[in-house]
């Protein structure tokens, strides 16, 4: 189902493709600068603006079918853009958290490295499940967290919650399956290995020290359904 989407394919130039996702790039980060600078919102919330809206690049990428070198080249300019604004404010209504956290860097070097890796497979949906559970589910976990959360935990010095946890776990399983599903069908392993992959993404999520999650959620995620799909 995903693999076969023809007005898509229909589009003809690399460059208008790319040209449709720098604009849907440009319009995230330009809300994100908007909330930023003229209204009262969280900088914590416009931060996850920004971490949702751009996550989603990964399905342009997989739809057009882009190259991977594109996706790779694009990762290893956005890394080098958020380690510069971490020095410099290039774009403080990205970085401005009101904590430490390399988050935004690490969110770009993995979707570099899954495409890198599962475009060179021609398996690119599970680059897909990888950046879009980081994105979703990362990213409602948090907003979730803080607007409904009532049981707090600990683990190391980071300050979690159940209700953000399950909020997490929900949202891994019903995006891995989802794609999952429009990849391979209704088969018991599009369950079992949805299943997996939201208590490991779930579990990563919960070691989040300087924003590490925004790494190992999408890598694991990604490399846990992949070869439980290659062994089930």
């Amino acid at each position: 189902m995903f693999n076969s989407l023809p007005w898509l394919a229909s589009i003809p130039s690399l460059w208008l493709q790319i040209g449709i996702v720098g604009v849907w790039l440009g319009i995230i980060v330009l809300l994100a600068e908007s909330l930023h600078r003229y209204t009262a919102t969280d900088p914590e919330r416009v931060r996850k603006v920004v971490h949702i809206g751009t996550g989603n690049v990964i399905l342009f990428a997989w739809w057009f079918n882009l190259p991977a070198w594109l996706g790779i080249t694009a990762s290893i300019l956005a890394s080098a853009v958020a380690l510069i604004s971490y020095k410099f404010p290039i774009l403080p209504g990205i970085n401005s958290v009101g904590r430490q956290s390399f988050g935004t860097f690490f969110y770009a070097l993995s979707i570099g490295i899954l495409v890198g890796w599962f475009w060179y497979l021609h398996q690119p949906q599970y680059a897909a499940i990888g950046i879009l559970v980081m994105t979703w589910g990362d990213g409602l976990a948090a907003l979730i967290g803080q607007r409904f959360g009532k049981h707090p935990y600990m683990v190391w010095d980071s300050k979690k919650s159940w209700e953000g946890s399950i909020a997490m776990a929900v949202v891994s399983y019903v995006i891995t399956s989802l794609i999952l599903f429009g990849v391979e069908g209704n088969i018991w392993q599009t369950w079992v290995v949805s299943l997996a992959v939201a208590l490991a993404a779930t579990g990563l999520e919960s070691f989040s020290k300087l924003g590490i999650d925004n790494f190992t959620v999408p890598i694991g995620s990604a490399a846990v359904c992949f070869f439980l799909m290659q062994i089930l």
